[in-house]
């Protein structure tokens, strides 16, 4: 059984630590959702910390150039995912999370509200899918931590079920169509510490 939150839009105005799996079929979907991401962030003045592939990203900073003032542009941080994580040169979670940290030091330092969206790829399935469990379980501290929303997105036709279990169970919620919905196997899994 799953239930039911609301909208994205609600959930961040009830709790600021909110850390949810979003799995995409389709770069049409997947654009919407995170250029309505950005631009519910930017206009309330938060920065939005954009972790993206450079093409994806070039297509997304077109259309937000024409959905958004320009001092809301200056609101979006872009970091290349690739980069992000692979900055130890190879998939190292302790590095990963490290450099998400000085990311986002000056809004946490400053106290200036943000959020995160993380597209996270891989080119083969040699990569190290194990790891990313243990990635996630170490971000939904940080989310704890530091309260702010985080959208991890996946593109769903690329994981196989091994690895989507394993995103139900470090994910408190799940983002499916407009609709944020708890993850049971997350509630159960806290349950069982």
């Amino acid at each position: 059984m799953i239930t039911l939150i609301g909208n994205m839009k609600e959930l961040f105005e009830q709790k600021r630590n909110v850390h949810v799996l979003y799995s995409y079929y389709g770069m049409k979907e997947y654009t919407e959702k995170i250029v309505d991401f950005i631009q519910d962030g930017t206009s309330l003045g938060e920065y939005v910390v954009v972790i993206e592939n450079e093409r994806i990203y070039r297509m997304l900073k077109q259309e937000l150039a024409i959905r958004l003032k320009p001092e809301q542009m200056k609101l979006v941080h872009h970091v290349n995912n690739f980069d992000f994580y692979y900055s130890s040169g190879s998939y190292h979670p302790p590095a990963i999370v490290d450099y998400f940290f000085k990311t986002v030091k000056p809004y946490v330092d400053n106290n200036k509200p943000f959020r995160s969206w993380a597209h996270v790829e891989w080119g083969t399935m040699e990569d190290p899918l194990h790891l990313i469990e243990d990635l996630e379980r170490i971000v939904d501290g940080a989310v704890n931590e530091l309260a702010f929303p985080l959208i991890c997105a996946y593109e769903g036709d690329k994981m196989p079920e091994h690895l989507q279990k394993s995103l139900l169970r470090t994910h408190p919620y799940i983002l499916i169509d407009e609709e944020v919905n708890v993850s049971e196997n997350y509630t159960l899994k806290a349950n069982n510490k």
